[in-house]
């Protein structure tokens, strides 16, 4: 649980700013402890990366307050932290740069050479050129901050990497032959590149849709 202070830091953002979220309702209410204080959560945390990302989308803020109210209240950091991928997808990367300094100070916690590299094999950052500087996806940084306290070995995190990207590349070339074979005119480019554009959100929703129900069946069939 985090104060509003510590919600802020993580997040990047002012005191101001997240209590201003709070009043348009962006924000569910924090939960009140001892002496009054707020306490905040991973769905909070999650929540202001979505809304960031939104932003970044350059949605106006009552664009973001709709699509934040057509959200179910009860959903999780994760299933938040998914829905800022699909909107994340709709632009080209938007790594930043930070220091070590500021990277800890997002994740809250002092990071060790190890927590950097199981942050890097789930690429939440990698390392810039220059010592002591990340490029960091600031939206998955909560999330891969949570899954370091996961007991799994870096190696196991590398091979899944491993086969997530080689699918991934599999199934973006297929989906681009068949675009390519059924769809595309080459008389139209700028039609065609257009509706490709507009389509990536809703593939992307698709492959986060069936994996999660793919996922599902296969542990449910493992624990049989």
């Amino acid at each position: 649980m985090l104060t509003i202070d510590e919600l802020a830091a993580r997040a990047g953002m002012t005191v101001r700013t997240v209590r201003f979220y709070g009043t348009r309702g962006l924000l569910p209410p924090p939960e009140i402890g001892p002496r009054r204080v707020g306490h905040y959560g991973p769905e909070h945390l999650s929540r202001l990366a979505l809304i960031e990302e939104l932003q970044r989308q350059g949605l106006t803020l009552a664009a973001i307050e709709r699509y934040v109210q057509g959200l179910p209240a009860d959903l999780s950091a994760r299933d938040l932290a998914i829905h800022r991928a699909v909107v994340a997808s709709w632009t080209p990367d938007a790594a930043e740069e930070t220091t070590r300094e500021e990277l800890e100070r997002r994740a809250g916690r002092a990071l060790t050479e190890e927590d950097v590299d199981r942050l890097a094999a789930m690429d939440v950052l990698e390392r810039a050129d220059a010592d002591g500087v990340f490029r960091v996806d600031r939206g998955l940084l909560g999330l891969g901050v949570q899954l370091l306290d996961v007991p799994i070995p870096l190696e196991t995190l590398l091979k899944a990497r491993t086969v997530l990207v080689e699918h991934a590349r599999a199934t973006a070339r297929e989906l681009t032959r068949l675009f390519h074979d059924e769809v595309w005119d080459p008389e139209r480019v700028d039609a065609m590149k257009s509706l490709s554009a507009h389509m990536q959100p809703m593939v992307v929703q698709a492959l986060v849709t069936a994996f999660q129900r793919s996922l599902k069946e296969e542990l449910r069939a493992v624990s049989r």
